[in-house]
């Protein structure tokens, strides 16, 4: 029998805003659960310190809501966001990047990527206490092999690829492409593709029993010749099995911990790991590529990015995004040519960088996932982009 390794991740992720929109809703339950599911990772895998391998990834635009003080105020009751920041800061959990604004990178303009990446970086080394993170994670999986060169600049070393998507350069057996990292290529750079294997982390999403969970593992990798590494990856606040306050019936209690038991005790049959662990022990060698794409949803394969392009709506939504950030780059251009040190610069550059980030939050996934029903705050988004930049282009110089 091979080694086997498993590779636990959850999403965390809102929409910015949302908690203290759930909060003022009819729903303000709802956001009471899902503050209970941010708060109860750490809380967890305390006393599994020895055996708990967890990764986590946060959006960007959760973290700011953990940051605003308002929220922070208007939850104190819930849940002491600060205390279990701190609990975060203080694991041995894994955290991966992702982009600011929780953005689709193959839909947006290529000349974004940067600071969705670099400004999420900033945000999560204040909040989460780390200087480096290895991994990343796309949002909504959407990812492309143009972002490799990017990712690398930001000193990313594996980022999370759905095993659909894996394109093989020579013929590979089904297990293959589902539990062996590879190495990508685009242009001069590599970087390690983990595939998530996509039925198992629809299963750890739903509900899953973990003595199923020990058997279907058994079954899936009994004929790899190589050490294999099972990534499963969900969504961490979604649905009933994250969300319970009876945590003994939900994901920690029925799945996690006993799966921990039986790995103290020897039962289990495959080994809790850290992917970056992992990889220092088990470096790939061999090249593949990736086709574009994104996880499945409740609707579409995820292969051709339906769900955020499939309506008339959403793709005048994805048009007006992409003209409002070049005009960002003509009004910046013009800026550096004319005004960066005329009287008036620190005011038109205040403009600019404001104009920007409401760029930024107009290509937010979750603003073109519902079909045409949010792409109306993008829009908002991109009125007020437009505003601030001809109010900066009005204060240049005249050429």
């Amino acid at each position: 029998m091979p080694d086997v390794y498993h590779a636990l991740g959850l999403n965390m992720h809102q929409p910015l805003g949302n908690l203290i929109a759930l909060h003022n809703s009819p729903k303000q339950w709802e956001a009471r659960q899902i503050l209970w599911c941010y708060d109860r990772p750490v809380r967890m895998i305390q006393g599994y310190e020895d055996v708990a391998r967890l990764h986590v990834g946060f959006s960007g635009t959760l973290l700011k809501q953990f940051e605003d003080p308002g929220v922070r105020e208007t939850f104190h009751d819930v849940v002491d966001i600060e205390d279990f920041l701190q609990g975060y800061r203080e694991s041995n959990i894994e955290f991966v990047g992702t982009g600011l604004y929780h953005p689709v990178y193959p839909l947006i303009p290529h000349t974004d990527w940067d600071a969705q990446t670099e400004w999420w970086l900033g945000l999560g080394r204040h909040l989460l206490g780390r200087e480096t993170f290895y991994g990343f994670w796309p949002p909504e999986m959407g990812f492309c092999m143009e972002m490799i060169p990017m990712l690398k600049r930001h000193g990313y070393e594996y980022v999370i690829v759905d095993c659909w998507y894996i394109k093989p350069k020579r013929e590979m057996r089904w297990e293959e492409l589902r539990y062996r990292p590879y190495l990508a290529r685009y242009g001069g750079d590599t970087i390690i593709v983990v595939p998530r294997d996509r039925e198992l982390s629809d299963a750890q999403e739903s509900g899953l029993d973990p003595g199923w969970f020990q058997h279907e593992l058994y079954q899936r990798t009994k004929f790899c010749d190589f050490p294999a590494l099972v990534t499963t990856w969900t969504d961490g606040e979604n649905g009933g099995w994250f969300r319970t306050a009876h945590v003994d019936s939900g994901f920690w209690g029925c799945f996690y911990h006993p799966i921990l038991d039986r790995y103290r005790n020897g039962t289990l049959g495959f080994t809790p790991v850290h992917i970056h662990e992992y990889l220092e022990k088990y470096p790939p060698n061999e090249e593949v590529d990736v086709h574009r794409g994104a996880w499945n949803t409740g609707h579409h394969w995820g292969g051709d990015f339906a769900q955020w392009t499939g309506s008339l709506l959403q793709k005048k939504g994805w048009d007006e995004v992409a003209n409002a950030s070049a005009y960002y780059r003509t009004v910046k251009r013009a800026f550096d040519e004319r005004a960066s040190s005329s009287e008036q610069a620190d005011e038109i550059r205040d403009l600019i960088t404001r104009a920007y980030d409401h760029i930024l939050v107009a290509e937010t996934s979750c603003n073109f996932f519902w079909g045409s029903r949010w792409v109306h705050r993008s829009f908002d988004e991109l009125e007020q982009a437009y505003r601030l930049l001809d109010t900066a282009m009005d204060l240049l110089p005249k050429p």
